[in-house]
């Protein structure tokens, strides 16, 4: 089994596997990071959205032998303390109910927010566009990126 070695939440990472096994089941299955979730394994519904090089990626549908040499960040690596800003947000504005979509939302949301530091609606509907939340908490969601853009201006870090 050929291994790849990539940068995984900050720390060098080398993985036996599959060339071809997606990297939603190395995070999970080889190395317990379970907070990124399987929805649809067709990367339609983002409940498995990681970064890529700091591009918001399907994990579902990535072959672990793409990221060889690059550096991954999953919802454990984001905040340790949830003190992202978007973290901050989600809690202040009470956004999960069921929860299950909730991290690729809130990786997406990070992915927005380091681009773009105020977003407006649009920008929002356009960066989670596909993220489905089957709650339909879309307008928390959006309150809380607007949050998370006045705690990151407040000098929350992001």
């Amino acid at each position: 089994m050929p291994s790849v070695d990539f940068v995984l939440n900050g720390k060098r990472e080398s993985i036996e596997a599959d060339p071809e096994m997606p990297l939603l089941w190395v995070l999970r299955d080889k190395l317990q990071l379970t907070g990124t979730k399987y929805g649809c394994g067709i990367a339609m519904c983002g409940a498995c959205t990681v970064h890529l090089d700091g591009h918001p990626t399907r994990s579902c549908v990535t072959p672990i032998s793409t990221v060889a040499g690059k550096s991954v960040l999953t919802i454990e690596g984001l905040s340790a303390d949830l003190t992202h800003p978007v973290q901050q947000a989600w809690i202040e504005e009470d956004v999960p109910q069921c929860g299950y979509c909730q991290s690729g939302q809130i990786m997406a949301a990070a992915s927005l927010l380091a681009k773009a530091p105020h977003p407006t609606d649009a920008d929002i509907n356009e960066a989670l566009h596909g993220n489905i939340c089957r709650c339909g908490t879309y307008n928390q969601i959006r309150k809380a990126l607007h949050r998370a853009a006045q705690i990151k201006a407040d000098g929350g870090r992001a």
